[in-house]
Order: C-alpha cells, then structure tokens, then sequence
C-alpha cells in the first residue's frame, strides 16, 4: 500500500535551512499579554522543541544551518529571556526533517541529553538516532550514541527523551521490521512501524531495550511525560485496519504496561497524517491533546486522566473549525492545562492559537498567538508553563528564510 504522506515528508528537507545573508523581521504578535523574548536565532534555524528538566530548567533547542552542515544548539531560560546559545553538536550528513526535529533535555542538574538524526548508507531514506550526553550540566558533551541495535538500514526517529531508571528513557519510532530498507512502501512489503524504548545510563551503557508496540503510525510524534507511576508515553497507534488513534502505555515498576486508547475517533486512513499526540503531567493528573480527522471532521481534542493515565474522561473538542493539529499540552501551576495548535482559514491564513482548560474539563478562553504560514517549514509551535503563564516558540516561515522566535504570555496578574 502506497504511504504518500509520509513520503513527501521524509522526501522533504526544510528549506530554511540554507543559510540566507538576509533576516526576516518578527511576526506581529497578536496581544499585548504577549512578550517577544530574543532567542538570537540564527536566519534559518527552526524546528524549536522547549524542554523542562526536573528543577525546572526550561531549554530552548533547534537547528540552524552551518555552512553546508547543520548544527544543533540550545538556550536556557535565564532571569526574563534566554542565554547565549551554546552548540551540542553539527554535522554535515543529518537527516534533517520538518516533523522529527531534535531536542536537548535536561535530565538533572548535571546529566542532560541531546538526540539528533544521522543518515546512513543502504537507503534515501535510512537514518538513526544519534543521542549525546553531558555530565555537566551541558556544558561540554559526549560523543553519539544509537540507542537502537538492530543495524538495519531503516527509518528510527520521533525520539522522545525523559528520566528513567537512573539515565536517560528514550522511546522513539523504529523501522527494522520493514523489509524493503529504505523505502518509502516499506510497509508494503513487510513488517510495519514499531514503538521501541530503551535507557542509557551516565557512562553512555544501554540496557532495557523493549518493543512496546508492534504496529504503530508511521510517522506521527511521540511524546512522554512522568507520572505518579513512572513515564508515560503517548504515540499514534495503527491496526490492520488502519485505524489510527492515540494510545497510551503507562510504565510501573521499570515495564511497560499494556497500551490503552485514549480516545476511540476510529479515524481510519491509509497513509500517516504526521500529525502525533502531546502530554504533560503533574503526579495522578494526566493532560493528552491531540489531532483527528475521523469521518473527515478536523479537530484538535483533549483529555483529562485524574489516575495517573490509567483512565480518561470524555475527549473535549478544543477546535472543531479548521484546525491543522500540530498541538501542544502543558499544566499550569493553578491546575489547569493549555493546549497550544495551527489553525488555518478558508483564505489558507494560519494561526498558533492556545485555549486553557479547566482541571474540571471547561474550554476557557482562546487565544491567537501569531500568525503563522501553513506550509511544512512552519514546523510545530512549542509550548511550557512559566507558573500560571507561558512560554511559546515556534518557527517563523513568513519571509524568505525561517527563523525561531519566541513570546511569553501573561495569563496571570
């Protein structure tokens, strides 16, 4: 079965990173309970993702061209804005891709992780994870490791980073089931899309590689947050009927529990829609956001667990009108959760867009952030809590190269 989605978009490398000698001004904000704040981006750099650490340490990471090579760097938040950016890593044969972007993660005071993806030789289209550690604080940092053993020249990506077993968890996308390596109707031929997960400790040793789904979509985001419990993980499930909804798996006690539904959209179609789930939680408290088409309707959903991600209540539609997905989830200090979209007009005019919900599931306010392109380079706008405020970033593709930006919204006095 052809898999067209996800084709063009592993076909597709971002634009904006050719490095441009000309700048793009910000985009106009769309309030003034919205702060721009620097992030000294260089003209080309975009696929931002905001990590928190357990201290909470807020990251700011993404990539930016190198002459012909890439480099990953990242920001801290320091004081009212971010820090001189510092590079973890460049090279000049990265996969470099609009929807799998990289992250730095800082794991705890000292251990912080970094993942980045690396072409490989048998396939267009082969790559693998590459994941680096700092002992300090990322200050200064290892040399890359693959987290996954299996050696084939398939597609591994989608990396989700957190604290785990005293190192480093990582779940991500792996491909060594498809037997066409490489190829972008793999799935056709073989085995499908599995989830994997595995943890490295401080002195760069692997150990507890597990398959925790044998079939999922193929290129959708994956996501981690910790619980009361331990991790858990969020993805987008596929079965043989191709029936792509958000599932969930729960760790307890260092294993993976069996996966449930979060929701049951039943949105079944053929190809991926590059189009994954977002999680946060705060002890027992689980927040899940996510996008469907199901019966061709377009929205951006939500939902509450209240046990810790082994139950949820009914799925909150937060936009139902044109929204694009690409979400976003954090929990506020008050309780409450923000879940962060792209949405797009009739006209084709996008929006990031926010709406905070209620820990007793009522839609609250909706906010319009910036306006926003539509088109692939736009990435995905990230989101964090700031106390009962936020923090956004998001790539700005209105001009003739990408940039980062990045805004704090004011939502308490």
């Amino acid at each position: 079965m052809a898999i067209p989605d996800c084709f063009s978009i592993r076909a597709c490398w971002v634009a904006g990173l050719i490095c441009l000698a000309l700048t793009s001004p910000a985009p106009a904000l769309a309030s003034d309970f919205l702060q721009p704040l620097e992030t000294s981006t260089a003209a080309g750099s975009a696929e931002p993702r905001l990590s928190r650490g357990a201290d909470g340490t807020l990251v700011l990471s993404w990539l930016e061209p190198a002459g012909k090579a890439t480099r990953l760097r990242y920001s801290r938040l320091d004081g009212a804005g971010w820090s001189k950016p510092a590079t973890v890593a460049e090279g000049d044969n990265w996969f470099v891709n609009w929807a799998d972007f990289p992250s730095v993660v800082p794991i705890s005071d000292s251990l912080w992780a970094a993942h980045w993806l690396s072409k490989r030789p048998g396939g267009v289209y082969a790559y693998d994870v590459s994941v680096s550690l700092s002992r300090d604080g990322g200050k200064s940092w290892g040399a890359p490791v693959t987290p996954h053993r299996d050696g084939t020249a398939t597609e591994h990506g989608f990396v989700s980073l957190f604290p785990w077993q005293d190192g480093v968890g990582m779940v991500w996308l792996d491909g060594r089931n498809t037997t066409a390596a490489g190829s972008d109707h793999a799935h056709a031929a073989g085995g499908g899309m599995t989830l994997r997960s595995a943890v490295m400790l401080a002195d760069g040793s692997l150990s507890a590689e597990t398959e925790m789904d044998d079939l999922v979509c193929d290129c959708c985001q994956t996501g981690v947050a910790l619980g009361s419990d331990g991790p858990i993980a969020v993805y987008r499930n596929r079965t043989d009927g191709e029936i792509r909804d958000i599932y969930l798996a729960r760790s307890a006690g260092g294993q993976w529990q069996e996966e449930i539904a979060v929701a049951n959209d039943g949105w079944e179609i053929a190809g991926c829609p590059v189009n994954g789930p977002a999680i946060a939680a705060a002890g027992d408290r689980v927040a899940v956001a996510w996008f469907t088409m199901a019966r061709d309707l377009p929205k951006v959903r939500f939902a509450w667990s209240h046990d810790a991600g082994r139950s949820f209540g009914p799925a909150l539609d937060i936009d139902q009108d044109s929204p694009m997905g690409r979400v976003g989830v954090t929990l506020l200090a008050n309780g409450s959760a923000a879940v962060s979209w792209l949405d797009s007009d009739e006209q084709k005019k996008g929006a990031i867009k926010v709406r905070i919900i209620s820990p007793d599931n009522v839609p609250g306010e909706e906010y319009v952030i910036a306006p926003s392109a539509t088109t692939r380079p736009a990435g995905f706008p990230q989101i964090a809590a700031d106390g009962n405020n936020l923090l956004m970033a998001w790539t700005d593709a209105s001009g003739d190269d990408t940039r980062v930006r990045s805004a704090r919204i004011i939502l308490s006095p």
